[in-house]
C-alpha cells in the first residue's frame, strides 16, 4: 500500500512539474533570468553614482542590441524621458529599459521583439502617479513614434514622476 501511495505522489509531482514548465514561455523565462542577473549585478556595485552610471550604460547597451524599429523608438523614448523627468534613473528591468524614482520603476519600454509581439509597448508601474478615476491606461502600444506620441509620453512621464 505504501508503494502505491509513493507512486501516486510521484505521478502528481511529475504532472505538477510538467504544467509549471508550460505556464511560462521561453521569452518569459528569459526575462526572469535577466531580472535575476540585474539584481545580482546591482547588489555588487559600489556607490550610488557608480550604480547610476553603470545602469544607464547598461540601458544604452540594451537599446543598441534591439532591431532597428525597436531601437529607434527606444532611443527616442530614452531622450524624451530624460528631458521630461531628469530626476528619473535609467535602469534595466527584466532586460528592458526602464526609468526609476528612488529605486522604484515608474515606466518602461518593451520591444516588440522581446515577446514576439506585433508592437512595442511603453508602460507604467503601479508606482506611477497616473491614477485618474476608476480606470486608466497603464501601457501603450507603439507601432511608430510620432511627434504627437512623443509629446504625450513626455506629459505622462512628468505626471508619473509627480
Amino acid at each position: 500500500m505504501k508503494t502505491a501511495q509513493k507512486s501516486a505522489m510521484s505521478a502528481r509531482s511529475a504532472t505538477s512539474t510538467d504544467t509549471t514548465s508550460e505556464r511560462f514561455t521561453d521569452e518569459e523565462r528569459g526575462a526572469m533570468k535577466e531580472r535575476a542577473k540585474e539584481l545580482k549585478a546591482s547588489a555588487r556595485r559600489g556607490s550610488r553614482a557608480d550604480k547610476a552610471a553603470e545602469d544607464e550604460a547598461a540601458v544604452l547597451a540594451k537599446i543598441a542590441e534591439m532591431r532597428d524599429s525597436d531601437r529607434v523608438m527606444a532611443e527616442r523614448i530614452h531622450a524624451v524621458v530624460k528631458a521630461s523627468a531628469p530626476d528619473l534613473t535609467p535602469k534595466l528591468w527584466y532586460g528592458m529599459p526602464s526609468y526609476a524614482k528612488d529605486g522604484k520603476v515608474l515606466c518602461f519600454f518593451q520591444s516588440a521583439e522581446k515577446f514576439n509581439a506585433r508592437y512595442a509597448t511603453f508602460g507604467f508601474s503601479d508606482k506611477a502617479e497616473l491614477d485618474e478615476g476608476a480606470m486608466w491606461p497603464a501601457s501603450y502600444a507603439l507601432k511608430e513614434l510620432t511627434a504627437a506620441a512623443e509629446a504625450q509620453i513626455g506629459e505622462l512621464v512628468k505626471r508619473a514622476a509627480g
